[in-house]
């Protein structure tokens, strides 16, 4: 079931159009990235399912809600940037944060305490939010999104300014998020969707080119390659593999043979059976899957 469901989503601005009329659905309870360069309209879909920006054309529908409603209520926002009153203490910004989401004090006071210890801040609940770190801003940012309990979670790009052991504490967070509520977040860092993320939405000059499941996009975009070392003779055993029914190109690179294939399990029994039966010398086997970025790459080029 779709949560959100997105259908000709436009936005025009005078110089230039940043969104091309996308269509996609976000399923229920799933961990989805909007992958895509800057530049490609990530911010800017974001915003406006946010309720901060007014689409040229196009619908956005909420699951319940008629087209296009005010939904903000149901969504929890975190921007590419976000603005800390520097002032306040972790508390004290959590507090407003929570009445002006509509929760009476008693709510938002249980509320902060509850997020602090599950974002991983409650040392840091009454230290000014000045003398924080870039992880811990991030931190404090999703515990402010999610204090009134959203069904939905938006994040811009929410790991690319920080560190490696900031970004590895945000993904350990979403990680835990994503089995309370839906995520939709934006990024141009492959390896952090390919992580964390069950659903992809691909996203290149301000059109949705693929979507779908890793595994899904894989099958779509086959480039699987199994890499066979030899311990000699390496160009005599690249001819044999040439010969086999269910191999049709493989090279020499680096003193590895390898061999793309769409079957892979055929592929594999065939030089297993050829070794065996011959004795091959093969001292490493190796199977090597697309990547995110490969699957990117075929998919904006199609």
């Amino acid at each position: 079931m779709s949560i959100l469901s997105v259908t000709g989503l436009r936005k025009e601005y005078k110089n230039m159009t940043a969104v091309r009329g996308v269509d996609f659905s976000l399923p229920e309870g799933k961990c989805i990235a909007l992958i895509g360069p800057n530049g490609a309209g990530k911010t800017t879909i974001l915003r406006i399912l946010a309720g901060l920006l007014k689409q040229t054309d196009g619908a956005v529908t909420f699951s319940g809600k008629e087209t296009n409603a005010d939904i903000r209520k149901f969504i929890g926002y975190l921007p590419q940037y976000p603005v800390f009153p520097s002032w306040m203490t972790a508390r004290e910004f959590l507090l407003f944060s929570g009445e002006i989401a509509g929760l009476t004090k008693e709510e938002a006071a249980r509320r902060a305490e509850d997020l602090a210890e599950q974002v991983g801040i409650t040392n840091a609940l009454d230290k000014r939010i000045s003398d924080f770190s870039g992880g811990m801003k991030q931190r404090l940012g999703i515990a402010q999104a999610i204090i009134h309990s959203p069904q939905l979670l938006l994040l811009d790009e929410p790991v690319s300014s920080l560190d490696p052991i900031g970004r590895r504490d945000v993904l350990t967070l979403l990680e835990r998020l994503k089995k309370e509520m839906t995520i939709l977040f934006s990024t141009h860092i492959l390896n952090d969707a390919e992580e964390v993320c069950d659903e992809l939405l691909l996203l290149h000059d301000g059109e949705i080119n693929e979507a779908g499941s890793m595994e899904a996009l894989r099958e779509k975009y086959q480039t699987s390659v199994i890499e066979v070392e030899f311990q000699e003779n390496r160009q005599r055993y690249l001819e044999k593999l040439k010969q086999l029914p269910g191999i049709t190109a493989c090279t020499l690179e680096r003193q590895i043979i390898k061999i793309p294939v769409a079957d892979i399990a055929q592929a594999r029994k065939e030089i297993f059976q050829a070794a065996a039966e011959e004795n091959w010398p093969i001292i490493g086997f190796n199977l090597n899957r697309a990547s995110l970025e490969d699957l990117f790459m075929k998919a904006v080029k199609k």
